[in-house]
């Protein structure tokens, strides 16, 4: 079986409140096309599929076109994951119906684990692989909340729940070993010795920062373990069949340093048939953060005006040094109007900055979301994890609410 891992395309994802529409649409475009050259029979998605929990209507298009698509490929099955930026109720919601096409979603834990074991079966209804589905496990789903523990007891339980959840599984699935067919498992989690390039949007997944599970705590019954939720394509812990398959296009201005990845291999019977292939997805829109003096700016600002790309490229601008001049930015945006770039941020590093300045202080324009902005006011404060968790709920649900008056 020839099959395709992929995670983390965060469709409906606003940069710096820019629609991404394009981009995703030709990432998609190109993944159809690799599905079709190179004849995969399963496809893996390893969780956040949409950016938030509530996706607009045309990354839901772009998501069910995509879907349909695939009926006119060699991909015979498709097991989609639920991560921590989905919505477990959208994501489920069609899947009965998806199951006639052979896509398997399993959008959350539902409290029996029986739920997460998918059997992929031939036209002769011959088994031809297993998948342990694991989506993003919530907290609630792996352990209950004790009053009293600390922030280091809660983080110990989520690991031992994560922990418990995968040997459960695992057990379910030894009995298919005698089948001679893949075992397969996913995870959306931060697995230790993972590595990336934006560590401030990706690795809190909980409450906490520590890593959800070692490398070698996994089963050791799974052929290949599919992970979303790092968005940099890499090998876990040296664990060859253990990977995060990275993201499809750079999410932030840090993971541009990143080539954007899937991973294709084929197994038969349970073995790895040729190794594991990292397959490049082209570039579509450049994102480029630049730095220096004023002069330097605008010098690279000609380089990159040069270049022909389909897309707009996206700038952010590092100034280094002091600069009284007013609406410097507006001056540097003036500067490159003929170009084929958009300058989304200017930032000045001033060589004497003002003592009234905090050494951790993040200027609004310099984070990429609403959401962002509302964590940086929430560490300022001395919330206990409780309070954290319903005010992030309540700020989300709010959220959810504006886009849908927004659409009304």
């Amino acid at each position: 079986m020839k099959i395709l891992h992929t995670a983390d395309w965060h469709l409906g994802q606003k940069f710096m409140f820019r629609d991404r529409y394009e981009e995703q649409k030709l990432a998609l475009d190109w993944l159809l096309d690799t599905i079709k050259k190179e004849n995969i029979e399963l496809l893996v998605v390893a969780g956040d599929i949409f950016d938030t929990m509530n996706p607009p209507n045309n990354a839901k298009k772009l998501y069910y076109d995509f879907l349909i698509s695939l009926k006119s490929t060699t991909c015979r099955h498709v097991v989609i994951i639920g991560g921590n930026h989905d919505s477990p109720t959208f994501l489920n919601a069609p899947s009965e119906l998806l199951k006639f096409l052979n896509i398997h979603v399993v959008g959350c834990a539902t409290g029996n684990i029986h739920d997460e074991i998918i059997k992929l079966k031939n036209e002769d209804d011959e088994l031809e692989g297993i998948i342990a589905a694991v989506p993003f496990l919530r907290d609630q789903d792996i352990r209950h909340s004790i009053a009293g523990e600390t922030t280091l007891e809660r983080e110990e339980r989520v690991r031992q729940g994560i922990y418990n959840h995968y040997h459960q599984i695992a057990e379910l699935v030894t009995p298919y070993i005698a089948y001679q067919v893949p075992l397969i498992a996913t995870g959306h989690l931060y697995a230790t010795g993972a590595t990336a390039a934006d560590p401030d949007r990706q690795k809190n997944i909980y409450v906490g920062n520590i890593e959800n599970i070692d490398a070698e705590e996994f089963p050791a019954v799974f052929d290949y373990i599919a992970l979303g939720h790092i968005h940099k394509a890499q090998i876990v812990g040296e664990e060859y069949h253990i990977r995060y398959a990275g993201s499809m296009i750079p999410l932030s201005f840090k993971e541009k340093i990143d080539q954007q990845s899937v991973y294709i291999f084929e197994i038969k019977g349970r073995q790895l048939d040729s190794g594991i292939r990292m397959v490049y997805v082209p570039t579509f829109r450049k994102l480029e953060t630049i730095s220096g003096t004023y002069e330097k700016i605008t010098r690279q600002l000609d380089e990159l005006g040069k270049e022909k790309n389909d897309l707009q490229t996206w700038v952010k601008v590092e100034l280094s040094e002091d600069d009284n001049r007013p609406n410097i930015d507006q001056e540097l945006k003036a500067y490159c109007k003929d170009y084929h770039l958009e300058i989304l941020e200017v930032r000045i590093s001033p060589k004497h900055k003002p003592l009234v300045l905090e050494e951790n202080e993040h200027l609004l324009y310099s984070l990429e979301s609403p959401k962002e902005i509302f964590k940086k006011r929430l560490d300022s404060k001395n919330y206990n994890d409780k309070e954290m968790e319903e005010l992030e709920d309540t700020y989300l649900s709010l959220m959810d609410w504006m886009q849908e008056q927004e659409k009304l």
